[in-house]
């Protein structure tokens, strides 16, 4: 998921053709293409909500059986691991997440999502894979079986994941916590790509060290003593603490985090009171907080909830009312891409793909949780990179002002999927056959 909106990021030259001179191993074979769009459609057609991918992931499973590899179900709840060892040499772990989110489609595709469950908090919804994940699978599914075809090419071990709840930051966390390292073959090496709504379909992007933000969900629930709106001053009002901490919270950003380091402090809700003339006993914030750094994720999160309970007091709230603050387990590390690694993948592109189509993107604070890989490794090399999905036409108006451009998540949300999974799979395979080169 990326778990927020992701990257409006403006081309700097326009995309050259599609097409490279000449061919390359790493190029999908003419005959796979149409059979990884058909895949792709009905995976876009049949997604599943995070942590319960179980059709999905049989059904890949079954394609990387075919393709020679040793599979392993139910890795982290519904995550695949699919090993194929082919010599000496690295051992390459290339991931896609397979998880789709609580959206109801509005793109018009013929093969839209009708789709519809009960998330796990109860609501019911539309699902649709709104933030591309279907396309990461299509194009996994194509670089599997291109380098099974290649094997002749390179020596190493691969290990491929399917990984569940990516949307929710549980996904790799829970693969991890089941032995993805210990299980299974321990990687040199860990790439994978995310489809990008603010690129031109078939452009790469490379971010060089931080890519992705932590990112964590605070709950504040403030306490008071209600009573009449008629009669303020027998109560002690929430609503006015609660505005106060959201005011206050805003000097975490400008006057306490050092100005070079990126942070963000954002509260998305505010709930309090039932009636007009009724002051509540509570109020409740909920927040998104997003970092680089560890220290400065440490920094906002202490400094929320001295601002909280600051506020509190200030107020005249009793020591036994201060505000509930609460960080979620649903925390999503920060996502590095080894530097000397990146750059020379982004070499590697540019000269397979044309310098036009290769970009270098800057970080964004959304947050990925692919990069809890390189943290619980961070002896192995580890990239993730974007490939643009916004169609031609569309981005050709959006240039000229004549449109705007859905964002990722979005209900809206299309891409030209045969340019990402074709651009995609030829990345990968290509990176793979650097990495693994005899």
């Amino acid at each position: 998921m990326l778990r927020s909106l992701l990257l409006a990021t403006a081309l700097i030259a326009a995309p050259a053709a599609m097409a490279q001179s000449g061919p390359s191993p790493a190029d999908p074979a003419p005959q796979d293409m149409p059979a990884l769009m058909d895949l792709y459609r009905h995976l876009h057609a049949h997604p599943e909500l995070s942590l319960h991918e179980t059709q999905t992931a049989a059904l890949l499973a079954e394609e990387a059986r075919k393709a020679g590899f040793t599979v392993t179900e139910g890795v982290g709840g519904t995550g695949v691991v699919a090993i194929l060892e082919n010599g000496p040499g690295p051992t390459l772990l290339i991931r896609a997440d397979m998880d789709a989110l609580p959206v109801t489609e509005e793109t018009g595709l013929p093969y839209a999502s009708t789709v519809r469950a009960t998330t796990d908090e109860g609501i019911e919804a539309g699902v649709m894979h709104a933030c591309g994940h279907d396309t990461h699978m299509a194009a996994w599914v194509g670089t599997m079986r291109r380098l099974a075809e290649l094997k002749d090419q390179w020596s190493g071990t691969l290990v491929m994941i399917l990984q569940p709840a990516e949307e929710r930051g549980m996904g790799a966390r829970m693969m991890i916590e089941d032995g993805l390292f210990t299980r299974f073959p321990k990687p040199t090496h860990a790439i994978a790509f995310h489809d990008n709504a603010g690129m031109a379909a078939g452009t790469i992007g490379v971010t060089s060290g931080y890519a992705l933000a932590n990112v964590d969900s605070v709950d504040i629930v403030v306490h008071g003593i209600g009573g009449h709106g008629a009669y303020p001053q027998t109560t002690r009002d929430p609503v006015v603490v609660a505005a106060r901490i959201v005011t206050s919270l805003q000097t975490l950003v400008s006057r306490e985090v050092d100005p070079q380091q990126p942070a963000v402090v954002t509260v998305g809700s505010f709930h309090a009171g039932s009636k007009h003339n009724i002051i509540p006993d509570t109020a409740t914030l909920q927040l998104t907080v997003r970092s680089y750094t560890d220290e400065v994720r440490q920094q906002l999160l202490d400094g929320i909830a001295r601002i909280a309970r600051g506020e509190a007091i200030a107020a005249g709230i009793a020591e036994d009312q201060l505000p509930d603050v609460t960080v979620k387990d649903e925390y999503t590390p920060s996502t590095y891409n080894t530097p000397e690694f990146s750059t020379h993948v982004a070499g590697l592109f540019a000269e397979h793909f044309g310098q036009a189509r290769v970009i270098a993107t800057p970080p964004v604070m959304g947050g990925e949780d692919f990069g809890r890989y390189y943290r619980a490794e961070p002896t192995m090399e580890s990239l993730i990179f974007w490939v643009g999905g916004v169609p031609q036409d569309q981005w050709d108006a959006a240039k000229r002002g004549e449109a705007d451009l859905p964002s990722l998540h979005s209900s809206k949300w299309a891409p030209d999927a045969e340019a990402v999974v074709g651009t995609a799979s030829e990345a990968l395979t290509l990176a793979a056959l650097d990495i693994l080169k005899k």
